[in-house]
């Protein structure tokens, strides 16, 4: 249980997510906090009536305690710690969408000021695996960076998409630290340097992480999902209406374990246990919480937990000592329990009153009518799954088929004594009417809007089968867990089967194959040293095949995007995939290695369709920077002549020279008008060279996820070497071959 113990009322608002605190100079914990105006502010209310400096940072008028620092641009990201080897206070870290700032706070002095390409919209400072130094790492456009004390590029790795949330800490359990990566393909990486050894899928963006305490970490979706995560395995996760805005891991009720704080859009605070998820605190704000930190703000000895809001509103709580818990819980705590009980009271009489009506149903079964809700003993409900092609009427799909194949007729219910009978072990016959499915619950993460699909059919087309078409979006396996109500046509309660069917990662894949498609020109060839029926064995668990497929040598239809999949492997253990698709080359590559067990896997590819779009890119990318270096040029000299009208335009006011003044206004307009079109073309410029680089970074990344392990990091590393130096013909030779030589 928490205490509020401390509110603060700053007059500015505060971005999301963009919340952190610092000790700028080794002692006292400042909060610290982005505006919405390109500024970040810094309250410290224990140095009061200081001077400060006056170049970048400035003292608030409104607020004495509080500094602004000027950025000029809109911040993305921001956090601060210890960064260099011999500070005695925390950096501060500053990231927009095209630059990086490390600022002394303490000394008011720019420590780096650091251009980036793939801009910055998460950040996070620590140690890193094997490097020594902390490093200020910044996840971009599908890149992920990191800078030492002294803004040397000293890490850089792709990932498969737009990064939104990193966090620092020991995954693995070998006493160094890896990076764990949120991006917004719904993907949660984990990179031991720059080695992917995990991933997890999620069912929409990674917008926030925060690490718990061993391998324990939790994360928030953007569709208002939060959970935990042990290393791979998830804990648990629960999904609101609301969105979570930041999450943070705190000890509040002082039992040595941390538990999951999360801030909502609509202002609510709540702390939520790292085993099961349940609530044991929660507060509101008026306002969308903007973040929730830590620090021994009141200088006291005891670390706080603070909140705040997007308006600027600060909360510090502190966990309630045993003689408050007492007088704590009496209101909020008795009245939770008051309303459980009630609810579970009605459960139990809902519950009472279906056993009496099923006896009541059961007693006039026996005398042959209806049967209300009463079906044989043995009724089981079986599922299969079934690959459909598109036809005039309906995409392609998946089909779920739901059966209970139980018949019509009397049979005998054992273990009840008829009025015939001399013994209580004889049966007594009990008149069954045919079975049918009332309604079908399907929950799947992934697949359907809301995680939810309902089937219910009308009253006419009641059957004992229903069929359910699936789409999966991408190629991912996925546990389907079905509820049903069974019952006879007439029946007005129902008996609840569940039961759960796994969805094969690649399902969306057709055995049934036009003999006029073009064959793929896309290829991805390796050797391996394992046996063909391991393979069968990999190709029955992750595609929906018909029983007897004994050889490796399979062709599928995609009936996702359209095109043939060829998969073959020869007697020496090289196996070749044919496919368009350099993605699905990859995840085909990663799902098959990760079933084997292979740790290192070199590959030869080609995709000359993909690496003709890609070289394409590569020149545009040298286009829009050449425009780019133009325009700041232009910018630059219409700066200059600005400054010269404006000097002219004052000289001819102090002299009294109307019209020379008037004149040079009207040029300055000019001038002006012309600055903010060239501002319009250089913005479009910046996006469109921004769309360029992500496609660069994924083709590194889908080239890497063509081999594992050391040959994987050997590529990713080779083309980013060839980028560098404008080597584009090295480029397309390493995603081929693996390595630069010919």
């Amino acid at each position: 249980m928490l205490v509020p113990i401390f509110t603060l009322k700053l007059n500015h608002k505060i971005n999301p997510r963009m919340v952190t605190m610092g000790k700028f100079d080794g002692i006292h914990p400042c909060l610290t906090a982005a505006t919405q105006a390109g500024k970040v502010f810094i309250h410290n209310p224990h140095t009061r009536g200081q001077r400060q400096a006056a170049h970048r940072l400035s003292q608030s008028a409104q607020d004495s305690d509080i500094s602004l620092l000027n950025i000029n641009q809109a911040v993305s990201c921001l956090t601060a710690g210890s960064l260099g080897p011999n500070t005695t206070g925390h950096t501060l870290l500053v990231g927009s969408q095209t630059n990086l700032l490390a600022y002394d706070v303490h000394d008011n002095a720019d420590i780096f000021y650091r251009e980036v390409t793939d801009g910055a919209n998460a950040i996070v400072l620590g140690k890193l695996g094997d490097i020594s130094y902390p490093l200020a790492i910044i996840g971009g456009n599908c890149a992920l960076q990191g800078f030492d004390y002294e803004g040397n590029d000293q890490f850089w790795t792709v990932t498969g998409d737009n990064v939104r949330s990193l966090v620092l800490f020991d995954f693995t359990g070998d006493g160094k630290n890896e990076l764990v990566v949120g991006s917004e393909d719904f993907d949660i990486r984990v990179f031991k340097e720059d080695e992917l050894v995990s991933e997890m899928a999620e069912n929409e963006t990674v917008t926030s992480l925060c690490h718990m305490h061993g391998s324990r970490f939790g994360y928030a979706l953007a569709n208002g999902t939060v959970g935990v995560y042990d290393r791979t395995a998830r804990y648990w996760r629960i999904k609101s209406k609301n969105h979570a805005m930041s999450i943070h891991a705190f000890d509040l009720n002082a039992d040595g374990v941390v538990e999951l704080i999360t801030g909502w859009s609509n202002g609510k605070i709540d702390a939520r246990s790292d085993r099961t998820g349940e609530v044991i605190f929660k507060d509101n704000f008026s306002s969308s919480v903007a973040g929730v930190v830590e620090g021994d703000y009141r200088m006291d000895g005891q670390i706080q937990l603070i909140c705040t809001s997007v308006e600027g509103e600060v909360r510090g709580y502190l966990p309630a000592s045993k003689e408050m818990k007492g007088n704590l819980m009496d209101s909020s705590v008795e009245q939770d329990l008051i309303r459980e009980l009630s609810q579970r009271k009605q459960n139990l009489l809902l519950e009472l009153r279906n056993y009496e009506e099923n006896a009541k149903a059961t007693l006039g079964a026996s005398e042959g009518d209806s049967g209300m809700g009463v079906i044989p003993a043995n009724t089981q409900l079986q599922t299969a799954l079934a690959v459909r092609a598109a036809t005039e009427s309906q995409r392609a799909h998946i089909e779920l088929s739901i059966s209970t194949p139980n018949g019509t007729g009397w049979q005998y219910r054992p273990g009840e004594k008829s009025p015939a009978a001399h013994s209580a072990s004889e049966a007594r016959l009990v008149f069954f009417p045919e079975t049918i499915i009332r309604a079908v619950l399907i929950f799947a993460e992934g697949i359907f809007e809301g995680e939810s699909h309902v089937v219910h059919p009308s009253a006419q087309n009641l059957s004992g089968c229903v069929c359910v078409p699936i789409i999966p979006p991408k190629d991912i396996p996925v546990d389907l867990h079905v509820k049903a109500f069974v019952g006879g046509k007439n029946s007005t309660q129902f008996h609840v089967f569940e039961i759960t069917r796994q969805l094969p990662r690649f399902s969306m894949y057709d055995l049934s194959v036009d003999p006029d498609a073009p064959q793929p020109t896309g290829r991805v060839t390796f050797s391996i040293n394992d046996r063909p029926q391991r393979v069968v064995m990999w190709l029955n668990q992750n595609f929906l095949l018909p029983e007897g497929i004994e050889s490796p040598d399979v062709t599928f239809t995609c009936l996702r995007g359209g095109g043939l999949l060829s998969i073959s492997m020869q007697s020496s253990g090289e196996i070749t995939l044919n496919t368009d698709d350099i993605d699905l080359a990859g995840d085909l590559v990663q799902s098959l290695t990760s079933f084997l067990a292979i740790e290192d896997l070199q590959a030869e590819a080609d995709f000359p369709s993909y690496f003709q779009e890609l070289r394409t890119t590569l020149t545009e990318v040298d286009e829009f920077h050449s425009v780019h270096q133009k325009l700041t040029a232009a910018m630059a000299d219409h700066s200059n002549h600005i400054r010269n009208m404006l000097v002219q335009a004052e000289d001819a006011r102090l002299m009294g020279d109307m019209r020379t003044m008037k004149k040079r206004f009207i040029e300055l307009y000019d001038l002006n008008r012309d600055l903010v079109n060239e501002y319009k073309i250089r913005s479009n410029n910046h996006n469109a060279l921004l769309a360029c680089l992500k496609s660069v970074n994924q083709a590194i990344q889908r080239a890497g996820r063509l081999r594992v392990g050391k040959p994987k990091n050997q590529v990713i590393s080779a083309c980013r070497d060839a980028i560098k130096n404008n080597n584009v013909n090295a480029l397309f030779k390493i995603m081929k071959a693996g390595t630069a030589s010919s």
